[in-house]
C-alpha cells in the first residue's frame, strides 16, 4: 500500500518512494518555456507542475503505473533497468535536459519502463498522463517532437550495443566514468559500474587500480579524482557513443 501526504499543495511524504521527500510546486516561468519548446501551453493542460527531488530519491520506479510526462528542468539522474535475477543496468543520465514517459505515453496500457534515481538536485516539468493524454496525443508539434526524441534514443541503443559486442572492458568502462563523473569526481559504486559495462566487479577493480598506476584516476575519499582527462578521453570509446 502506498500512503501519501500532501501538505499545503506540497507532496511531502510517499511511502512508495521510502519516505524520502519530492517538493511539488506550480510551474515556474522555466517549466512553462521548456513546455513551450515541446510545442505545449501548461494553459491547455491540467494538473501541470514542477517535481524537485533530492539525490539519490526515486523519480520513476520500473513496474509502478506511469502517472505523469517528464520534462528534465534542471540536474542530472540515472535510468536503470532491473532483471528478475536482482541485477540492474544503467541505460543512461539525463543531465538538464530529455523527457521521461514519451515510450509510456505512446502504449495503451502502460506502466514505468525503467527506474530514475536522481543524481544531484533533480526537478522537471510533471504532465498527468491520464488528464492530459488525448491533448497531448492530439497534438501535432508534441508528437512530432517526442518522435525525434524517440529515435535518437533508438540510436543510442544501437550505439550501445555496439560499444558491448566491438571495445574492451577497459574502453567501455573510461566511456561510463566520463559520462558520469561530475565536476571531475567519479562518485558510483563500482558495482553498479561493472554492471553497466558488462565486467565482474574484481575485473571493474583491476582496470581502476591499473588507471591510477597510469595516472589517469587517483583515489579520494569521494570516489576517484580524474587526474588526466584527454587521457581517460583517449582510452575510452567515447568517441563513438556515450552510455
Amino acid at each position: 500500500m502506498t500512503f501519501v501526504m500532501v501538505f499545503a499543495g506540497k507532496l511531502v511524504y510517499n511511502s512508495s518512494k521510502g519516505g524520502m521527500l519530492m517538493q511539488s510546486i506550480a510551474l515556474t516561468a522555466a517549466a512553462r518555456a521548456a513546455l513551450g519548446r515541446y510545442g505545449l501551453d501548461a494553459r491547455t493542460l491540467t494538473g501541470c507542475r514542477v517535481q524537485q527531488y533530492q539525490p539519490g530519491e526515486t523519480v520513476l520506479r520500473q513496474g509502478d503505473d506511469a502517472a505523469y510526462f517528464h520534462i528534465v528542468l534542471d540536474g542530472a539522474a540515472k535510468v536503470c533497468v532491473n532483471a528478475r535475477n536482482g541485477r540492474h543496468l544503467i541505460l543512461c543520465y539525463y543531465a538538464s535536459s530529455g523527457v521521461l514517459g514519451d515510450v509510456e505515453l505512446m502504449l495503451p496500457s502502460p506502466k514505468t519502463t525503467n527506474t530514475v534515481i536522481a543524481v544531484s538536485a533533480f526537478s522537471c516539468a510533471a504532465v498527468p498522463l491520464r488528464e492530459n493524454r488525448d491533448a497531448l496525443l492530439g497534438n501535432l508539434a508534441f508528437v512530432s517532437r517526442i518522435g525525434q526524441e524517440l529515435a535518437q534514443k533508438l540510436l543510442r541503443s544501437s550505439d550501445a550495443h555496439m560499444i558491448s559486442a566491438l571495445y574492451t572492458s577497459r574502453e567501455r568502462l573510461c566511456a561510463y566514468i566520463l559520462t558520469t563523473q561530475r565536476g571531475g569526481v567519479f562518485r558510483e559504486y563500482l558495482t553498479d559500474a561493472a554492471q553497466s559495462v558488462g565486467v565482474s566487479y574484481r575485473q571493474a577493480q583491476r582496470i581502476m587500480q591499473s588507471l591510477c598506476a597510469l595516472g589517469v584516476l587517483q583515489k579520494v575519499d569521494s570516489g576517484f579524482q580524474i587526474l588526466d582527462m584527454p587521457q581517460l578521453q583517449a582510452l575510452s570509446c567515447q568517441g563513438e557513443a556515450t552510455a
